[in-house]
């Protein structure tokens, strides 16, 4: 990237960027400083965005914990995790997280560990849950989700 672009085509090219897909503020900031970006262009750019809606991180946040859960199998923790590091401020992120439907939450945790347990080889139904509990919690979900999933997976075998 040349480092001598205009606040012009900063702006043209995030602008156009935020229409192809959604972004929050703190992706936008990350790309001016990687760009070399002076911070009152930065403030004028990002000042810009916002008030033209192109950037709005509550936006983004409630469909950023939508598709991770859904699609991607992700739970609370990774999820939360995810957008810190991409800056979104927890008073954003925490009302969005706690608006997740536990009956659909579980749900996505059941599937997983569903399919996953056709796949996982273990010598008995101890060392398989084991598996199956580390599995859901490196994808972030909670230990008593987990073991309330695991428990009734185990119940629907034995019917």
């Amino acid at each position: 990237m040349n480092k001598d672009m205009t606040e012009q085509q900063v702006l043209a090219r995030l602008t156009a960027e935020c229409a192809r897909a959604e972004h929050c503020t703190g992706e936008m900031l990350e790309k001016m400083r990687r760009w070399g970006v002076d911070d009152d262009v930065q403030d004028r750019v990002m000042a810009y965005l916002i008030k033209g809606k192109y950037i709005d991180d509550e936006r983004f946040c409630r469909l950023f914990v939508r598709d991770k859960i859904r699609f991607n199998g992700w739970g609370r923790r990774k999820v939360e995790q995810a957008l810190y590091q991409k800056r979104v401020d927890k008073a954003v992120s925490g009302p969005v997280l706690d608006e997740i439907e536990d009956v659909e939450y579980i749900e996505a945790l059941r599937s997983l560990i569903h399919s996953k347990r056709k796949s996982t080889k273990a010598t008995n139904e101890y060392e398989l849950n084991q598996k199956l509990m580390k599995f859901a919690l490196s994808r972030g979900f909670e230990w008593n989700i987990i073991r309330q999933c695991i428990d009734g997976a185990e119940r629907e075998d034995y019917d």
